[in-house]
């Protein structure tokens, strides 16, 4: 009677024979399409995934080695990037989203952690208090690398399992950690390889968790723990991980911007599924079509965006995707070609026994689910201070508006259709100004770029959009751009008044 289960040592032994079989996800299931999840089990051992992408939540663990004299580091700087310092006298930590004081949004600490492995020379700067032990004060040193005792990459969130598809409903462009959105559904983006990401061949962590030796950077890495914001319920699993940068190869390791949002480091990770029982070969089989993500708005800041609907990564792959019952272009963050290489190349090294299996000493949670932040105190939305909008439509005369001004002591009048949507404002000044020049069509002086808000903006969100526009109201709208309503600054005004004096 044939075996239907098979142990890692079983498989590692195969590998020191140069017998075993190793397929990538893609292969996988190309050959359980084609023969069956029953020939696929019997004919292939491991099956090896792999993801490239940014990952904001890493960094890495640098020991300087003591100077002489000796210095207690209080503040440090790499290339002008804030180093934490977390431990004693010369340990740090670099994260890759901190960014460099004198190329902020250009340079960051994932810059810093693939220069270093890279082989480039880096600038070291460091202040102290200075104490009888370590009575150095400054410090300032260039160095590789090589110069270091440690020089690892120990980051806390890793590998979605799966990532949301982001876009944005606004009128104006905005600037993510999911890439540049385009205002009105104008582009949307997305996250991870789909059915090639290691969680979602291995959902329940049957052979993934503490002590899994996985392709790290372009070497051998381990995973150290779920990761924060482990959330396996809603397939939303990350993973602590930890490698040798010394070792790294700076072509799966890559520091990053995301324009006018900040600094991240682009991670390849890869992770070998022994396929231990028939289970396991079935969920490796698992294909693009069948992994779904939502639609989310990011116009809205709040945590819980809206939700536009839900798509799959073959949809996302193919370039476009439906929102709204519009045709809108959808671009990946991550490299999909680079995750396929990463996968090849697990391939290999087991092939070649470079790369043994390891079993996990610990399992995963597969029961946590993610929280928010307990918060003692709500932010301030704008609805907490919308109030109605004195509206009018175009086909109105300028000296109508103009009364309607004067009657409700307004400043700004949003004009809009038949339906209540928007299509432009009018300030008291653009009045005054037409009237001056002799117009009197209303058509001949909106101004139709609005910058706008929504009910569920914190106030916070829409006074930066004042300033930065130099505006003095925005109409509130919903998805359908219905106005509901305005916000003027003299409201923030008379807000901020009422708290301080309250």
């Amino acid at each position: 009677m044939e075996k239907n289960t098979r142990t890692i040592e079983e498989i590692n032994e195969k590998i020191r024979k140069g017998d075993v079989q190793v397929l990538t996800a893609e292969e996988m299931k190309k050959l359980v399409e084609k023969s069956g999840v029953e020939v696929a089990y019997k004919e292939v051992d491991v099956v090896t995934t792999g993801t490239f992408g940014a990952m904001c939540s890493s960094g890495a663990v640098i020991n300087l080695g003591h100077s002489d004299p000796p210095i207690k580091i209080q503040n440090a700087w790499i290339n002008d990037v804030p180093v934490c310092h977390p431990g004693a006298a010369v340990d740090l930590y670099i994260g890759a989203s901190q960014m460099s004081e004198t190329r902020p949004f250009e340079y960051g600490g994932g810059h810093v952690i693939e220069d270093l492995i890279s082989g480039k020379e880096v600038e070291v700067r460091a202040t102290a208090y200075g104490t009888n032990c370590y009575p150095r004060t400054k410090l300032r040193t260039i160095i590789t690398k090589d110069d270091l005792n440690q020089f690892y990459l120990l980051n806390f969130r890793n590998c979605y399992q799966r990532y949301v598809c982001a876009t944005n409903s606004r009128d104006e462009t905005i600037y993510t950690y999911m890439g540049k959105l385009l205002p009105r559904f104008g582009n949307a983006t997305f996250s991870g390889a789909g059915a090639l990401n290691p969680l979602m061949n291995d959902p329940d962590y049957e052979t993934i968790g503490i002590g899994t030796r996985i392709f790290l950077g372009g070497v051998q890495g381990y995973v150290i723990g779920e990761g924060t914001q482990h959330d396996p319920k809603n397939l939303s699993g990350t993973l602590m991980v930890r490698g040798d940068c010394k070792k790294m190869n700076p072509k799966f390791i890559k520091g990053a911007s995301f324009t006018k949002y900040g600094t991240t480091l682009y991670v390849g990770i890869g992770i070998p599924i022994p396929l231990l029982n028939i289970g396991l070969a079935k969920k490796t089989a698992i294909r693009d079509e069948d992994i779904h993500i939502p639609i989310v708005d990011y116009g809205v800041p709040v945590r819980n965006r809206p939700k536009l609907g839900t798509v799959s990564y073959k949809e996302l792959k193919s370039g476009s995707v439906t929102i709204n019952g519009k045709t809108v272009k959808v671009s990946p963050l991550s490299s999909l070609k680079a995750a396929a290489e990463i996968a090849e190349t697990l391939k290999s090294w087991i092939q070649e026994g470079l790369f043994y299996l390891s079993a996990p000493v610990e399992r995963l949670p597969t029961d946590t689910e993610y929280k928010p932040m307990k918060q003692s105190e709500e932010a301030i939305l704008v609805k907490s201070v919308a109030h109605p909008a004195v509206t009018c439509n175009e086909e109105e005369r300028i000296e109508a508006v103009a009364k309607r001004i004067i009657n409700h002591s307004v400043n700004h009048v949003v004009v809009v259709d038949e339906f209540g949507k928007l299509k432009g404002i009018v300030t008291s000044w653009d009045i005054t100004k037409a009237v001056a020049e002799g117009k009197e069509k209303l058509a001949d002086i909106v101004t139709r770029k609005v910058i706008t808000t929504r009910m569920d903006e914190p106030l916070e969100a829409a006074s930066r959009k004042m300033a930065q526009h130099q505006i003095s109201a925005l109409p509130v709208i919903d998805h359908n751009r219905k106005v509901l309503g305005i916000i003027t600054s003299e409201d923030i005004a008379k807000l901020l008044g009422r708290k301080q004096n309250g």
